[in-house]
């Protein structure tokens, strides 16, 4: 049995223990100790780091009342080790998980939202809302969350019988829980059972940032970030409007209406491309007719290249496609990706499909139909326009 230190005090970062084990599973070795300051993953939380003394341990993992400390080289058995935390690891670790209890309890009071599933990785944390939430609803919780933190509450743990669970106001309630139970409560706020780790004070928090929010299953998602984490997004999201700001040579609350400007403009300016573009192929058409192999059966392979949009491509094989007796293949390449398109006309034979089981072949890429039309589309190469050449030889060759 693994005495564990972090559940009543999360601040203390070393200890002295003895190795009761160490066994080798698959691609690393899991040392156990009589106790510890290394958090296994558990609760949503993810595992704390460390060191037993030079060794790192990168995962702690909880197996009944034993902690797994995962290493890559093995600890001898029945040495004392001292126990090290990466405090970094877990101070910003502490934050998400006990910003989640804040914030989950500030929407529960706001708008009667109920956190039903909590998500913890490297670099975001997530909330699962039984309500959808709008901008009012977000900003109004993130405020109460902010504002426990600058009453830097405390936070106490109660460890007890789970008969006595019904004379705490819990936002959560579990009815399987049984025997003695941890509980997390923060004076003024929220109170439920938890096995993760804690500061002493919400102050420790830091900041409680939402991201984004999105609609989820019926309710609502909600990314958020806290101490460490939402300083250094904040900072990198300023950087980003600023040199935004500064490109576009307005203020900082002007660079949206900028940015829909330039946006407009784009699409303006797409269509007079697209306008011309067709205009330019109506009247190439003829000579690209002209010049078009034919196949054994008189069925002329017409083959378009050009850049642009897919929608343009599209354009592109409606006006190609409506010659009689035509395979037009059009090819659009829109940055590194290519697009690619087959269609048989009236009177025309071949295998569209065939086709483009050729091109996927030729440019990496993923697409299919039948054998009227097919289409698809993979990398654009710095060769692109020679493999297309030897598309075209291919389908002349029926391969």
């Amino acid at each position: 049995m693994t005495r564990k230190l972090y559940e009543n005090d999360s601040l203390l970062q070393t200890c002295e223990a003895q190795v009761l084990s160490c066994e080798q599973k698959d691609d690393h070795y899991e040392v156990t100790l009589d106790q510890t300051v290394i958090f296994p993953e558990g609760g949503g939380q993810l595992s704390d780091q460390g060191w037993l003394d030079a060794v790192p341990v990168f995962y702690a993992s909880e197996a009944g009342t034993d902690v797994h400390h995962w290493t890559k080289t093995p600890v001898e058995v029945g040495k004392r080790v001292q126990v090290k935390l990466d405090w970094a690891v877990r101070l910003d670790r502490m934050q998400q998980h006990c910003g989640e209890h804040i914030l989950s309890y500030a929407f529960w009071k706001t708008c009667g939202a109920n956190n039903v599933g909590f998500h913890m990785n490297e670099d975001s944390v997530f909330i699962d809302l039984d309500k959808e939430i709008d901008e009012a609803a977000a900003e109004k919780a993130e405020q109460m969350a902010n504002e426990c933190l600058w009453a830097n509450e405390p936070i106490t743990l109660h460890y007890v019988d789970s008969t006595e669970l019904g004379k705490y106001p819990l936002r959560k309630k579990n009815e399987k829980l049984r025997g003695t139970v941890r509980l997390v409560d923060i004076k003024n706020g929220d109170i439920c059972t938890c096995c993760g780790t804690h500061p002493p004070y919400t102050g420790m928090v830091g900041s409680i940032q939402i991201i984004r929010f999105v609609h989820h299953k019926g309710g609502s998602r909600v990314e958020f970030l806290c101490g460490a984490r939402a300083r250094k997004e904040m900072h990198k999201r300023n950087r980003i409007l600023e040199d935004t700001s500064n490109f576009l040579s307005v203020k900082a609350d002007e660079v949206l209406p900028a940015v829909e400007k330039l946006h407009q403009e784009i699409l303006d300016l797409r269509g007079k491309v697209r306008e011309k573009t067709q205009e330019l192929i109506r009247f190439q058409l003829p000579e690209l007719l002209e010049k078009a192999p034919k196949m054994a059966d008189g069925t002329r392979l017409l083959v378009l290249t050009m850049e642009g949009t897919a929608q343009e491509g599209k354009s592109a094989m409606k006006l190609a496609s409506a010659e009689p007796k035509v395979l037009a293949a059009v090819f659009t390449r829109d940055g590194e990706r290519l697009m690619y398109q087959f269609a048989l006309s009236d009177g025309a034979t071949g295998d569209c499909k065939a086709c483009c089981q050729l091109a996927n072949a030729m440019f990496s890429g993923r697409g299919g139909g039948r054998l009227q039309s097919a289409q698809g589309g993979g990398t654009a190469g710095d060769d692109w326009q020679e493999k297309i050449k030897e598309l075209e030889s291919r389908i002349l060759a029926g391969a």
